[in-house]
């Protein structure tokens, strides 16, 4: 085959939902794309553990403990696998752990802000995972085979991870007065990043992620359906939706809302959020701290 006949093979098979692996061939556009969306994913797993870190040592009971370590480590687990994904489609872990602490690659938005009560580890793990879980579970279709067999496994997990932030924030809902207004204040000061969290609506048409079936929803589609899940969820507990605008229009068949902050959006995830260069600093000593081990695995056997 030509060139191009090549490539329309490729597109007309991923279009039907066929599935791709790592030895077929595939054009060095979709491989980059793959490649770009994998290792934000993974990055994002990586840093999305030290807001919930921070509170281990301040849990309030050792039953809350073992739940938020248990948490953390399924995290870095899901960190590994995808750098694992990613490793196949042509950059080494070291570059990109060495791109992700020099601030070459992005990680989301969310992980970029403060915790600043317990109540913030209950938000994260029930609405700031359900937002993700809403897009991690389309990716379960998606037309790189392995990505969307890992995303499996990860799907299961994260769901356990909803249960546990839900139970924190039922547990603060159910005691007194001052710990309802934690939970309430924490939902008012993550609901701007999370209406953030799936990005900026793009043209369908134009998106070469959807396309290529890389991903299989659009970022508005996706927060449309966490709106539909998560408001009646929220509302049910007794919380107030820090958004006036926000109401179903019946005739449009979709969720209204104040518009998020786009620019916000793009600054903190080009490393100029609240914590951004805090959570790096403390990745990077982290990583530092811990080269004698890569060095001892990696060593090569002396002869005998």
């Amino acid at each position: 085959m030509t060139e191009q006949e090549r490539l329309d093979t490729f597109n007309a098979h991923v279009a039907s939902g066929g599935k791709v692996e790592p030895g077929d061939w595939m054009p060095d556009a979709y491989r980059k794309a793959v490649l770009k969306f994998v290792e934000m994913h993974a990055n994002s797993e990586l840093m999305g553990v030290l807001p919930e870190r921070e509170w281990l040592m301040r849990a309030p009971s050792l039953k809350r403990k073992l739940a938020l370590t248990a948490k953390v480590q399924d995290e870095v687990g899901h960190a590994q696998l995808l750098y694992r994904v990613a490793e196949d489609l042509g950059k080494s872990r070291e570059a990109m752990l060495d791109d992700l602490l020099a601030g070459k690659t992005k990680f989301h938005n969310v992980f970029h802000y403060p915790t600043k009560t317990w109540a913030d580890v209950g938000v994260i793990a029930w609405l700031v995972d359900a937002a993700a879980i809403v897009a991690q579970q389309a990716l379960r279709e998606s037309s790189y085979a392995p990505y969307a067999r890992t995303m499996k496994k990860i799907c299961w997990e994260e769901s356990v991870h909803i249960i546990h932030g839900r139970d924190v924030l039922l547990s603060l809902l159910n005691g007194t007065a001052t710990q309802r207004a934690m939970v309430q204040e924490a939902l008012d000061r993550w609901w701007g990043p999370l209406m953030q969290m799936h990005g900026p609506p793009t043209d369908p048409t134009k998106d070469r992620d959807l396309a290529w079936r890389i991903k299989n929803k659009s970022n508005d589609e996706l927060r449309q359906e966490f709106l539909a899940i998560y408001v009646p969820r929220i509302r049910e507990l007794g919380l107030t939706l820090p958004d006036s605008a926000l109401r179903y229009d019946e005739t449009a068949g979709r969720w209204r809302f104040t518009e998020p902050d786009w620019k916000e959006l793009y600054a903190v995830v080009t490393g100029h959020g609240p914590m951004s260069q805090e959570r790096l600093a403390f990745r990077q000593i982290n990583y530092d701290q811990t080269q004698w081990v890569r060095d001892a695995i990696l060593a090569v056997p002396r002869a005998a």
